[in-house]
């Protein structure tokens, strides 16, 4: 499905930081069928766009500073970037970075939400993020891990609007809605986890979870949930990509 406006709230942009930029671009071309345009930002940063037939699908770039492990970053848009951080320190998070412009592609912040999870506010201007969504090899779903859902919900509530929907997945769930229709979802990180930093996922839609999870591992992709079936929804699976990043798709 292809889009061309993001609404205040909608999740809107999918960017892996990796360790290794060539690397990483070899597996997600193979897995969804990217094609790779890399466009150089200076001597020592190229920003790769990963295009599904054509149409902006994600994103990636090697992050040299060492700083963070391997990860895919959550952007969502806003209509005014300025005001949504200054909502968003109000509301008990930080701002980590910015309001800064991104050229003539948009203006952005990076936002840390009280119980610790990083997610990007996005301004669009030239560049309103990714062009396709909900098929095969496009982003679907954005999901929080959190440890604090309470407190989640409440600070993303009062910055993007969302209405909570609680529901049972076979386990407790809370679903992020805008107008009544569900754009992310967010859920409790359970002693399995421990260790692990609130986060958020991405999801991407596949035409077979078990072809992908196959094709991933023989890509040199690692199990962390293995296929299962989500009722209502469909099969999903969540792995770490070779470099390390968490990532997951459902069909």
């Amino acid at each position: 499905m292809q889009v061309s406006k993001h609404e205040q709230g909608k999740f809107c942009w999918a960017e892996l930081a990796t360790s290794d930029g060539p690397g990483a671009k070899k597996f997600y071309t193979d897995l969804f069928g990217w094609t790779a345009v890399d466009n150089p930002m200076g001597p020592d940063m190229v920003y790769t766009m990963l295009l599904l037939d054509g149409q902006a699908a994600a994103a990636l770039y090697q992050d040299n500073t060492g700083n963070t492990p391997p990860h895919w970053g959550t952007y969502v848009c806003v209509d005014n970037v300025e005001t949504s951080a200054a909502k968003a320190k109000e509301l008990g998070g930080a701002v980590i970075a910015g309001p800064f412009d991104v050229m003539e592609h948009g203006r952005m912040a990076v936002v840390q939400d009280p119980t610790g999870a990083i997610i990007h506010l996005w301004q669009p201007k030239n560049h309103i993020g990714y062009t396709v969504i909900n098929e095969p090899g496009a982003v679907c779903w954005n999901e929080l891990y959190t440890r604090d859902t309470a407190a989640a919900g409440a600070f993303y509530s009062g910055l993007l609007g969302y209405g909570l929907k609680q529901s049972e997945m076979p386990m407790p769930y809370t679903e992020l809605q805008l107008d009544g229709k569900s754009v992310g979802g967010m859920m409790a990180m359970g002693p399995e986890m421990e260790g692990v930093p609130p986060h958020w996922n991405i999801y991407f839609t596949v035409a077979s979870c078990d072809e992908t999870y196959a094709r991933a591992t023989a890509l040199g992709a690692s199990p962390l949930v293995p296929p299962m079936d989500i009722p209502g929804v469909g099969k999903m699976a969540m792995m770490r990509d070779p470099q390390g990043a968490v990532f997951a798709f459902v069909d």
